[in-house]
């Protein structure tokens, strides 16, 4: 059975269990800032095991692309070194949300392993842990499956007991366990039997988790209303199982890349260990590589796009110890979106944008090797006793992707050894910030107040303006019943008020009696607490009791102006695939009623040109005036009619489909004008970096846009009368006005030229043992001119110490020059910084030529004259 035919069947079985089948969520976690990666499958479904989000299915199966790399789960310095770890895998899950519970997963998991419909697996090679105190997990298992209580274990929490957090659901797990052989153990290790093993003879394969507490913070366990189900099966170990093969990587998901990465290295496969260890390091890292960049992560110096760049810099690095002379790696990964494609077919489209990246990120790296060489051999030349410091070894690894075993080599060839225990303390150190980080954000909880409320509706689309009623007030994340006056929060079971989400800021308003219309509180914000639940941020005007009838009032041109910026976004996102190519992406946007902004994936500043036509074609369809459609379908059937999903976004099921026809399509909750010409005017204020490969624009639409129009047309007739001229003669005449002022400039230029060297001529200096030394100050010169008369008076005295200083605008100028016969006596740099420093300033340079500053005015002469004391004593 193929990977593709194990991933097929899992999906089908479950289906046909009454099981929803669930698309692959994103490797970036969506509003989770807990983790740095989505590393299981459960990780989509995590609010509604929490019960904060209702679905409209009670039963789950997904394929879930998942990598382990950095944070708590991190799999990176095993990989090519073991035959079953990974840095990106499959989990293929199984989950019942409140539904079946142990003995239906049981049964399910065993059906699906041993029927020989399914995958046929031998029972005598299969064993079963489970937790030490889950007696009703032994007995479903010899109950239900009939597997005898010899082959069933016990183990502990290390093993078989699973929580989410330090608080929340939790629960204990059972495992399923393949007997690979004897043949598969490691040598010596032949004789170990189930559970005592160490050498990889017994791969677990499937961990179902029974989630039936609630761990309370003093850890106390309470039975969960309605116990859930989350499994995980990792599919490249099944795959390698049902293919008769002991390693992962020999299996036709991961091997094929293998040996596309070998024609690529130009070596041969099992030539010898180190070659098939790199081989292997770069099928798992260009997996890796093309999903991270194809879900919006790029290579960076912080957060996902660090961890990405040490996973393609370790994959760039084993290849070049393998043999590889040129670029390679950005092909790797387009052989992985084309031999992947059957399961992933979206990565097709972005198989080019992801080879750029990886290109680029190849050029970088060549050049910090170079880099780290340089840093290598000066601290090789440093070392003391014949061996490098860790901390020197530690720094190479971490900054420059220099690993030990390749810094020791290096070694080698300086007769050097490396601080290994030194090392291994600094790895120490980076592994608990990395587990130190990864807790705090964990901690982030929501606070009990909200988990109890019911979910609220956004009538918000068909009026801003209704009845609603206090279902909760809450002050402090307590609820109360009254609120006399100042700051609170209020819920209602419906609601106008927009939440802000999706980079759409919140709406404000008002709320007032529902009789008299008087104000009761301000609207300041809106945010969901959980996904369900919008909970609105107020200043209490006058008392509000828990029940109250009001009337709910959005500020309505702050919603016309946002639903401008918002629908503009659109539009800006499709002229600019249009202008620029298929590879642009949005990366981010925030849409607020006075502007807004949207980054995008791109590899340059867009020229004037491109700017222009990107404009252009926004404002056409302004003024086309084509209805925005709305359309309400199923994800599935969105993706297929072309609808553009972001990254990082978490979808439901059902999703809103937001198009301007032929032009723009795509999945949005936000809100839109009814028809583009609504929007009146789009202007581009600003584009820029904000870090490789993702760019930025500012643009301003409607009343903004139209501000923005008339604040340039009254700052271009205020400069044309400045130049006395009209705006259209503006250019001719500001032309002719830096032309005189080119003039004038080259003239003042002429004329200080001359005042310095005349200045020249009154300077003297003082021989000092045949070499002279000028240390004197010259009158309203510049460090430009400065440097002149310091070099025409080294030029003229052949053996020359020079300083001169200058005072002009209450700062002090030094500019120093020593000739080349005295550089080994006296460095320029040295002698400028001392002077600079005793007027109050700082300097250096060159050992022929510094400058410096300062600012402390009656000390210089004292500060020049001891420049001719030091001469004395050097000379």
């Amino acid at each position: 059975m193929t990977g593709n035919e194990i991933r097929a069947n899992f999906l089908k079985f479950f289906a046909g269990q009454g099981h929803r089948v669930v698309r692959s969520s994103s490797l970036i976690p969506a509003n989770d800032p807990t983790l740095l990666f989505t590393n299981a499958g459960m990780n989509q479904f995590k609010e509604t095991f929490l019960g904060l989000e209702k679905r409209d299915y009670l039963r789950a199966a997904s394929s879930q692309k998942c990598v382990r790399a950095g944070g708590k789960h991190n799999d990176l310095e095993n990989v090519g070194y073991t035959r079953r770890h990974h840095t990106f895998f499959e989990m293929l899950g199984n989950f019942s949300f409140g539904d079946y519970f142990k003995a239906d997963a049981i049964a399910l998991a065993w059906e699906l392993v041993t029927n020989s419909r399914w995958f046929g697996m031998p029972k005598d090679k299969l064993y079963i842990t489970v937790f030490r105190e889950d007696d009703e997990a032994e007995e479903l298992w010899q109950k239900v499956a009939g597997v005898p209580k010899s082959r069933i274990f016990r183990l502990d929490e290390k093993d078989n007991f699973w929580q989410m957090g330090e608080t929340g659901p939790c629960g204990p797990c059972s495992e399923i366990h393949y007997d690979l052989g004897p043949e598969a153990a490691e040598k010596g290790r032949e004789h170990e039997q189930f559970p005592l093993d160490g050498g990889g003879r017994f791969v677990e394969i499937w961990n179902l988790v029974f989630m039936q507490y609630d761990r309370a913070n003093d850890g106390t366990l309470t039975p969960l209303p309605r116990p859930s189900i989350d499994t995980g099966m990792g599919l490249e170990r099944v795959a390698a199982i049902l293919q008769g093969v002991v390693s992962n990587y020999e299996s036709d998901l991961i091997e094929p890349i293998i040996h596309q990465a070998a024609e690529l290295l130009r070596v041969n496969v099992h030539t010898n260990q180190r070659t098939d260890t790199a081989l292997r390091i770069n099928a798992d890292h260009a997996r890796a590589t093309e999903f991270l960049i194809h879900d919006g992560v790029l290579p960076s110096n912080e957060g996902r796009g660090y961890v990405l760049r040490k996973i393609m810099r370790r994959a760039m690095r084993n290849g070049r110890l393998a043999g590889a002379t040129e670029p390679y790696l950005h092909k790797l990964t387009g052989f992985v979106a084309d031999f992947m494609r059957e399961a992933y077919p979206e990565l097709t489209e972005s198989k080019d944008r992801v080879s750029r990246v990886v290109r680029e990120e190849e050029s970088r790296y060549a050049s910090t090797f170079q880099v780290a060489e340089r840093f290598f051999q000066d601290e090789a030349k440093k070392a003391q006793l014949g061996v490098l410091p860790g901390t020197s070894a530690f720094r190479l690894y971490d900054t420059y992707g220099l690993a030990l075993d390749e810094q020791e080599e290096m070694a080698r060839e300086f007769g050097l050894a490396i601080d290994r225990e030194s090392f291994a303390a600094e790895m120490e150190k980076q592994r608990t910030r990395a587990r130190a980080s990864w807790r705090g954000a964990a901690q982030a909880q929501i606070a009990d107040v909200y988990k109890s409320l019911n979910a609220v509706e956004f009538v918000g689309r068909e009026s801003l303006e209704g009845p609603v009623q206090v279902a909760s007030l809450i002050v402090d994340k307590q609820e109360v019943d009254l609120v006399e006056a100042g700051p609170a929060e209020v819920v209602f079971p419906r609601t106008p008020f927009y939440a802000e989400s999706g980079g759409q800021v919140a709406d404000t308003g008002l709320l007032l009696t529902s009789d008299t219309h008087e104000r009761v509180a301000t609207v300041e914000g809106v945010y969901k607490a959980t996904p369900s639940v919008t909970v609105h941020k107020i200043q209490v005007l006058r008392p509000i009791r828990k029940g109250d009838a009001l009337t709910a009032v959005v500020d309505l041109p702050s919603r016309s102006a946002t639903a401008r910026n918002h629908t503009a976004t659109h539009l800006l996102h499709a002229a600019l695939r249009q202008v620029l190519g298929p590879h642009v992406k949005q990366a981010g946007s925030v849409v607020e009623p006075g502007r807004l902004r949207f980054d995008f994936s791109h590899y340059s500043a867009l020229t004037d040109d491109e700017a222009r036509e990107v404009e252009r074609l926004v404002n056409q369809q302004i003024l086309a005036n084509t209805p925005v459609a709305t359309d309400i379908m199923d994800l599935d059937q969105a993706l297929s009619t072309g609808a553009m999903a972001l990254f990082g976004e978490k979808y439901g099921e059902s999703v809103r489909v937001v198009s301007v026809p032929g032009f723009s399509r795509e999945l949005c909750g936000g809100t839109h004008v009814n028809r583009t010409g609504d929007i009146g005017l789009f202007k581009i204020v600003y584009e820029g970096s904000i870090s490789q490969g993702v760019r930025r624009i500012e643009a301003v639409t409607g009343e903004g846009a139209l501000d923005r129009f008339q604040e340039a047309t009254d700052q271009l007739t205020q400069a044309s009368e400045i130049l006395h001229t009209s705006p259209a003669g503006m250019l001719d005449q500001l032309e002719k006005t830096l032309e005189q002022k080119g003039m004038l400039q080259r003239e003042n230029d002429e004329l200080k030229d001359k005042l310095a060297h005349q200045q020249i001529n009154n300077i003297t200096g003082r021989v000092i043992n045949g070499a002279t030394v000028v240390a004197e100050r010259v009158e309203g010169l510049d460090p430009k001119q400065l440097r002149t008369i310091a070099d025409s008076l080294r030029n003229k005295y052949r053996s020359a110490v020079i300083v001169i200083a200058s005072v002009k605008d209450s700062k002090v100028s030094v500019i120093s020059a020593v000739s080349k016969d005295l550089t080994g006596k006296v460095q320029a740099g040295k002698l400028v910084g001392e002077v600079a420093q005793a007027i109050g300033g700082k300097g250096g340079g060159r050992p022929d030529m510094a400058e410096g500053a300062g600012k402390d005015i009656p000390q210089l002469p004292s500060a020049l004259e001891k420049v001719y004391q030091k001469m004395e004593a050097l000379l």
